[in-house]
């Protein structure tokens, strides 16, 4: 028999947006709380981030503006699309968390949404904005990267 990998990810979705738009500070991996009819959307891998955030609601932090779709095989326990989710965190790092974001005006966004041995999990990331002028500059050194990489191939 097979012995199954410890440490298996299957990656739902990706916040592909979020690494142009902030400056990373700290990724934390966190749990969430979700339905039965959730999970199995997620398992088939639906699911998008792409403009969820998250915030604190009386000490607790929960993921708002997440979509996931409904499941077509579910009935009258079927979920709310947009609802907001709880997400599992430790009092200490929830604190920590908040500290950061009231002093130093950071936000939570999340970057990932995976399966780790069977539980759901959200890779969060405590980031600051990027200015306009960050962006240009991004789009300007991938263009040059590219361009660089276009020379040394006709070089070969």
């Amino acid at each position: 028999m097979k012995a199954k990998n410890k440490s298996s990810i299957k990656i739902v979705c990706n916040n592909r947006k979020a690494r142009f738009n902030y400056f990373f500070n700290e990724l934390i991996e966190a749990g969430i709380v979700l339905k039965g009819s959730e999970v199995k959307s997620l398992r088939e891998g639906k699911g998008n981030i792409t403009d969820s955030y998250a915030t604190d609601s009386n000490g607790e932090i929960y993921l708002i503006n997440s979509h996931i779709p409904l499941y077509k095989q579910s009935s009258y326990n079927n979920h709310n699309p947009r609802d907001m989710r709880k997400l599992l965190l430790n009092k200490k790092e929830i604190n920590k968390m908040l500290g950061k974001i009231n002093r130093e005006g950071l936000t939570i966004i999340p970057t990932k949404l995976y399966f780790k041995k069977g539980k759901a999990k959200v890779e969060l990331a405590i980031a600051k904005g990027k200015k306009i002028y960050d962006k240009r500059n991004v789009k300007k050194k991938r263009d040059w990267q590219r361009e660089q990489a276009r020379i040394l191939s006709r070089n070969k």
